[in-house]
């Protein structure tokens, strides 16, 4: 359905640097990252990628291919007054030629994101990160899309391929879920936590609709240190806001990518007396580049490209296997 949407919002998958990438696990666990989208105008797929080391993102999708992309962070894609957009799918995984994808993802990667170049590896120690750069392939094909005008997650949103009704109602052609309930557990805090609010005071929150679909929004957050909670401080017009698992993403990058911070929290999604909060249980770091040297880039991501490595090797030998 993507050739027939308006250009404006075909431009936004095009041209943004990022999109909230939301799966749900088998836990009924909604899962959001920021990653970079591949899309040329009237193409039947948005396409997203992950590392071979690192192939949740994958293998979600692959297990239940219904996932959701927002595109709230226009940062980087020179569009003036871009839309906020999400996009309901069904998701096909592609892995079958890694070496395919990696030249793929070299000459996607490179024209999107020229920066990038000077962050690559040299080519004498290139092999020591295959976990990243064989790549696992997402695409996309869209079921459903919501435009925000203006980025005003408070106004009322255009839909395409479906009545507002019934998303509010949950009666979107496919039959209602059980709804994953309450995580629970003890509470997890961490002073990235405390960054919301103060150093992001937006964030993007994903939750997962009557029909099993993930919905995502992104809405103004605080921090709130005696409750321990994170206070969703607003609710997107349009969409039912459920309670139950629930994940926010923050994140940040340079307009040219050079550097790029991200984060998620996991938890429960409720409803107090002073509006919708999210109660922490799991707090993820993502793999990130901030602005800093090479070399303290490396030693920062030390310990996480061992453990990407390693799960490459598995990865590869249950596929040999």
């Amino acid at each position: 359905m993507t050739s027939t949407l308006p250009s404006e919002v075909q431009q936004v998958f095009e041209r943004f640097i990022t999109t909230e990438y939301t799966t749900v696990d088998s836990r009924g666990q909604p899962i959001a990252w920021p990653v970079t989208p591949y899309y040329r105008p009237g193409d039947p797929t948005i396409d997203v990628t992950t590392g071979i080391g690192y192939p949740k993102k994958a293998l979600d999708a692959r297990r239940n291919p219904r996932v959701a992309l927002l595109f709230s962070d226009p940062t980087g894609s020179g569009i003036e007054d871009a839309p906020a957009v999400m996009v309901q799918g069904m998701a096909e995984v592609d892995d079958e030629d890694l070496s395919a994808n990696r030249e793929r993802y070299r000459e996607e990667s490179l024209e999107k994101l020229p920066a990038t170049k000077e962050m690559m590896p040299p080519k004498a120690v290139e092999s020591l990160f295959s976990w990243y750069y064989e790549r696992i392939y997402v695409k996309v094909r869209p079921e459903r899309v919501f435009v925000w005008p203006g980025g005003d997650f408070t106004r009322e949103p255009v839909v395409h391929d479906t009545h507002l009704e019934e998303v509010r109602s949950g009666h979107i052609q496919e039959e209602a879920e059980p709804h994953p309930g309450a995580r629970g557990g003890a509470i997890a805090w961490d002073g990235r936590i405390e960054e919301l609010g103060r150093r992001y005071d937006r964030a993007a929150l994903s939750w997962v609709a009557p029909d099993g679909f993930p919905l995502s929004s992104r809405l103004p957050v605080s921090c709130d240190r005696q409750g321990r909670v994170v206070r969703i401080e607003g609710e997107p017009a349009g969409l039912p806001v459920l309670a139950g698992r629930a994940c926010l993403a923050a994140h940040s990058h340079a307009p040219d990518f050079s550097w790029q911070e991200n984060f998620q929290v996991r938890g429960d999604l409720a409803r107090g007396d002073e509006g919708w909060k999210l109660v922490p249980h799991k707090l993820i770091g993502g793999f990130e580049l901030p602005d800093e040297s090479m070399a303290a880039r490396y030693r920062r991501n030390l310990s996480k490209s061992i453990r990407f490595y390693r799960t490459r090797r598995k990865v590869l030998k249950s596929r040999s296997g």
